[in-house]
């Protein structure tokens, strides 16, 4: 699967991908607002990818994409869908380096993957979920066409998120 955007191209992860990966998850800010997922080494960061993210191609139909700059083919961040086990809708979520923050990347990479889930995948509404305290991820969610609904409890945890829905 391939999706391409003016700047960006989307593709599926791959094990080789794990280097990239494991800069990404340890992003202190993918840390802060996402969570540590416990990838503390390059081999971490392979099994992550086949058992979490790379699986979910073939059980689900759709995942995460690794996200690179089309003219460098630089890896910049991921984007996708994912089926969460306790949420009803099928969930956009998105994570860049912090060296590409601010570009409109992530603007322009939620748009493919929305418009993907639409044509291609025949989604209705997505949903997403962000932080209590991102703001720069639930801006980025109003310009992709979404409306905050409420706070929920993370399956799980304590711990509270938003809840957006496309309008």
């Amino acid at each position: 699967m391939i999706l391409n955007s003016e700047r960006l191209t989307l593709t599926e992860f791959s094990v080789e991908d794990a280097p990239f990966f494991y800069n990404l998850v340890n992003d202190p800010d993918w840390i802060k607002y996402i969570g540590d997922r416990n990838v503390k080494t390059i081999s971490d960061a392979e099994k992550y990818l086949a058992d979490k993210i790379i699986s979910s191609y073939k059980e689900n139909g759709f995942g995460f994409y690794i996200v690179r700059l089309k003219e460098e083919n630089t890896p910049i961040g991921m984007c996708g869908l994912i089926k969460r086990d306790w949420m009803h809708y099928i969930d956009i979520g998105y994570a860049f380096l912090a060296q590409f923050r601010g570009k409109g990347y992530a603007l322009e990479a939620g748009f493919a993957i929305k418009k993907y889930a639409k044509e291609q995948l025949k989604i209705n509404q997505l949903a997403a979920i962000t932080d209590l305290n991102n703001t720069r991820s639930s801006n980025l969610l109003l310009k992709l066409g979404f409306e905050f609904k409420k706070v929920i409890s993370y399956s799980g945890e304590e711990s509270k998120c938003n809840l957006y829905l496309e309008k």
